[in-house]
């Protein structure tokens, strides 16, 4: 099947953008492992029309929207977005087709701060991975977003070190890539990261890469190359991205980080990939 969008995260802005979507008579799919940072919120009193509410309440209540209307909502992790003849959007669980996509799963959640002002620190494997061909490496994460980046790295680079930083090891790997369960005490460098101590022990390396939790909007953007303002997406007037087809709405493109905010944005977008479907009919 081929949806017309497929949006990625189930928060204000991605649940209201599949809303609208469906009302303008069109087929979302909608992607999620989590509601983002919205779980994380105790008490909410400064939007329209509800005195006091709960950030998961409030989330809850948007999924049940969204499904009463029709609309199919996966709890899969998001582990990269291609695109051929429509957008390939590849999850833990399979690969989904459709004709536009929706980033709308907030800020980068994944930056690592030991290691976050060194050069040679990447979050990208597929942008900057042939930097670092026949050299050594580090990449930090225990689950399947950083297997599906070793995927990568295991073609280009021969000397690999997973550190899970005191985290159970979530993923299946080659059992030839030596994996550090340790918590990483220090990173060392100065400007450019040259060794990680964890355990005792120091590993020499001359470069790493960050793939902790899941791919965050701004993780998925870089693989994409789409332009980024910081940690922002950088859109058009009408939440398009440089990629035609591919759009971004609520915390993900920056500004006011408010619940009335995105549930204004996913409304925009939602309004603007319309447009873009009626004009793109095939």
């Amino acid at each position: 099947m081929i949806y017309d969008c497929i949006i990625i995260g189930k928060g204000p802005a991605g649940i209201t953008a599949g809303i609208y979507l469906k009302r303008y008579g069109y087929e979302p799919l909608i992607i999620a492992k989590d509601g983002g940072a919205l779980e994380r919120v105790k008490d909410i009193e400064n939007y329209y029309g509800i005195s006091h509410i709960t950030g998961p309440e409030l989330l809850k209540a948007g999924e049940n929207q969204a499904k009463a209307f029709g609309i199919s909502i996966k709890e899969e992790e998001v582990l990269e977005i291609s695109k051929e003849l429509h957008f390939l959007v590849t999850t833990n669980n399979g690969t989904y087709e459709a004709k536009t996509v929706i980033l709308a799963c907030g800020t980068s959640r994944n930056r690592y701060a030991k290691a976050d002002n060194l050069e040679g620190v990447s979050y990208c494997a597929t942008c900057d991975g042939f930097f670092y061909r026949k050299k050594k490496i580090a990449l930090i994460g225990n689950g399947k977003y950083m297997a599906h980046e070793l995927s990568v790295l295991e073609n280009i680079c021969k000397d690999i070190t997973v550190f899970t930083d005191g985290k159970p090891l979530e993923a299946e790997i080659h059992s030839s890539i030596p994996v550090v369960l340790e918590p990483i005490n220090k990173v060392i460098g100065n400007p450019h990261i040259e060794a990680i101590e964890a355990g005792g022990k120091s590993y020499p390396i001359d470069g790493c890469f960050v793939a902790i939790g899941n791919a965050s909007g701004f993780t998925l953007a870089k693989h994409l190359g789409i332009g980024l303002k910081g940690n922002s997406i950088l859109v058009d007037e009408n939440l398009m991205t440089n990629i035609e087809g591919l759009y971004s709405c609520g915390d993900s493109i920056g500004g006011l980080l408010q619940v009335s905010k995105a549930v204004g944005d996913g409304a925009v977008c939602a309004t603007s990939v319309s447009n873009y479907l009626k004009m793109h009919k095939s």
